[in-house]
């Protein structure tokens, strides 16, 4: 059986390979989880998925990437 990260991997490479542009928008703060944070730090790097705060950060962040 697979991990739920694993399954987000999976998302995510989907999304790249069809090169789809996501905003997931809310308060990652407060999730401790050493991988999610990983998984959100290096997604924001990049130009396709991006974990952010607010509306108006994400369409900035879909609109210039």
């Amino acid at each position: 059986m697979e991990t739920q990260s694993g399954l987000a991997g999976e998302i995510l490479q989907k999304c790249i390979n069809y090169r789809l542009k996501i905003a997931i928008v809310g308060d990652f703060e407060k999730y401790k989880s050493k991988s999610l944070q990983a998984l959100i730090i290096e997604s924001n790097r990049g130009n396709q998925f991006f974990f952010v705060a607010d509306a108006a950060k994400a369409k900035e962040m879909l609109m210039n990437s």
